[in-house]
């Protein structure tokens, strides 16, 4: 792989190459991925979707777009270090074609903006939900239509995939979707494979999948212009990892590690002293602790060894990645940058707490629970008015079939098609949303 096909600005739909020498100096192309992202409906939908808490009445708690903004923002810095010391290792993105420190933190950040874009309610919970709907629930039924990999899709459903479907599906008078550069594309793409065969390799970007069999085409298209390294073997696609789908990752590890453990903390799931002790270790070398002993409040102490666990882990994911860059854009390195951590033992205890006290708290398993009930029940809804069991509609099918956005753009799509689209519909909703129509189907509210 080489940078200046890796941070390509074509956009889907484009017929011209699109020149960095040639960009709006205050309206750059990889700027404006980040601006129609956050002015997405699919981006503003994250202020109702879970974090760390389901449907949590606490301001303080995170939601997926505050988690969102704050990736962002550590990928911007991540990218804009990177691409410094990438210059100064490669003069001719500069020289000659006219790329800055700031592309790739501009592309780093919009990927990582846009990183839980796909994310079903209720979090993680929230796609198993969906997956155990296809694999062992109702939606069954629809095996025998499908082949491998479609059915795949399903019963595996990944919230990735989802999003690269958010961001580049056509819809009516809207071709390509969001329309963002394919650099941007590339580095958000996480596991640039499809469905099948599930976890192939023991590689980071084999962990899970990315691409969904609807999206199969273009994605191909892209990993092209991008000079993506293939590793497909047979009919089943697979690629290595854009390079700066690294920092994107890197970015999503270090607020998940710091900021969840955070909340975990401020909802008094976890002891505060027990827990400034964990990140304590973790900033050991740069914390003063005369400075630290002044600070008053919680509040005050947990600010200052989050922006000292930020910047240290930020800084030596950027020399890893530069470490490492010539076997990245060989495609030969395949963990992910903290896994070469020097910190990768106080990473992994702190992960464990948050594991132990936060994930697996009373208060997010039962609210868990209540989300599969809810999201099996609309499934079951939305693909029966969709694809009736006896093949004949019902007045009420009908009358669901209403409520569905463009549901009649459906009606003359593969069983595939509608079945995915309805996945990624219902996972467009929010936390609440769900809760409303669950209540809703049932009668329970008018």
């Amino acid at each position: 792989m080489n940078w200046e096909q890796l941070l390509s600005l074509r956009k889907a739909g484009d017929t011209n190459k699109r020149l960095r020498k040639e960009q709006n100096a205050t309206r750059l192309g990889f700027e404006v991925d980040y601006d129609r992202i956050i002015f997405s409906s699919a981006f503003r939908s994250l202020q109702d979707k879970t974090q760390v808490i389901p449907l949590s009445k606490t301001d303080f708690v995170h939601t997926r777009l505050t988690h969102s903004l704050e990736v962002s923002v550590v990928g911007r810095s991540l990218g804009r270090l990177a691409g410094q010391k990438i210059l100064e290792k490669h003069p001719q993105l500069e020289k000659t074609h006219g790329y800055q420190m700031n592309d790739f933190g501009a592309i780093v950040a919009a990927a990582a903006l846009a990183h839980d874009i796909g994310n079903p309610p209720f979090g993680h919970s929230g796609e198993k939900a969906i997956g155990e709907y296809f694999s062992n629930g109702n939606g069954k039924r629809f095996q025998e239509m499908l082949t491998p990999e479609e059915f795949q899709d399903l019963t595996k459903f990944e919230g990735n995939a989802n999003g690269f479907k958010i961001l580049t599906e056509d819809r009516p008078g809207i071709p390509g979707g969001i329309r963002l550069s394919y650099a941007t594309l590339g580095a958000f793409i996480k596991y640039p494979k499809e469905s099948l065969p599930h976890k192939p390799t023991s590689r980071i970007a084999d962990k899970k999948f990315g691409i969904f069999q609807s999206e199969k085409a273009f994605f191909e298209e892209v990993a092209q212009e991008l000079g993506l390294i293939s590793t497909s073997k047979g009919k089943n696609i697979s690629y290595c990892r854009h390079p700066l789908a690294f920092l994107v990752e890197a970015a999503d590890d270090i607020c998940y590690t710091i900021i969840d453990f955070e909340d975990g903390i401020n909802l008094g799931l976890i002891q505060e002293e027990y827990a400034l002790e964990y990140l304590i270790n973790l900033v050991k070398d740069s914390i003063i602790t005369e400075k630290y002993h002044n600070l008053q409040t919680r509040a005050d102490r947990l600010s200052y060894l989050r922006a000292l666990a930020i910047n240290t882990l930020l800084t030596e994911a950027v020399e890893i990645f530069m470490q490492y860059e010539e076997a990245i854009l060989k495609g030969e390195f395949h963990e992910a940058l903290f896994d070469r951590s020097k910190y990768e033992a106080q990473i992994t205890d702190i992960i464990k707490i948050s594991i132990d006290k936060i994930y697996q708290s009373e208060e997010v398993i039962s609210k868990e629970i209540a989300g599969y009930q809810m999201l099996s029940h609309l499934l079951d809804t939305y693909t029966d008015a969709l694809l009736p069991v006896n093949g004949e509609q019902t007045n009420y099918n009908k009358l669901v079939l209403k409520l569905i956005p463009e549901a009649g753009h459906f009606e003359d799509l593969p069983v595939y098609d509608k079945l995915i689209k309805t996945c990624s519909y219902i996972s467009s909703l929010t936390d609440s949303n769900i809760v409303a129509s669950f209540k809703k189907f049932k009668g329970l509210k008018i």
